[in-house]
C-alpha cells in the first residue's frame, strides 16, 4: 500500500484530496464493506473501522485491513 493509511493521507503533511477523489475512497470503502457483509461467506463484520485500518494503493484503491476483532457471520 504505497499511500499508507487513509489516517496518513488524510491527516499527514502531504496535499488535500480533492473531493472527487474522497468520494471514490469512500466508495471504495462502501463496496469492501458491502463485500464483506454480503458478498463473501462466511460473510465478515469488521468491527474496527477506523482511517487507520483503510490502506491506499498509488491510485487511491482502497484495501481494508487489521481484521483481529472481526465476527464471523454464518445462517
Amino acid at each position: 500500500m504505497n499511500r499508507g493509511s487513509l489516517e496518513k493521507v488524510l491527516f499527514g503533511n502531504g496535499p488535500v484530496l480533492d473531493w472527487e477523489k474522497r468520494y471514490g475512497i469512500v466508495l471504495g470503502m462502501a463496496r469492501g464493506l458491502a463485500y464483506l457483509h454480503s458478498g463473501c461467506n462466511p460473510k465478515i463484520v469488521h468491527c474496527d473501522i477506523k482511517p487507520e485500518n483503510i490502506l491506499l494503493h498509488d491510485d487511491l484503491q482502497v484495501k481494508i485491513s487489521d481484521f483481529g476483532v472481526s465476527k464471523f457471520i454464518s445462517y
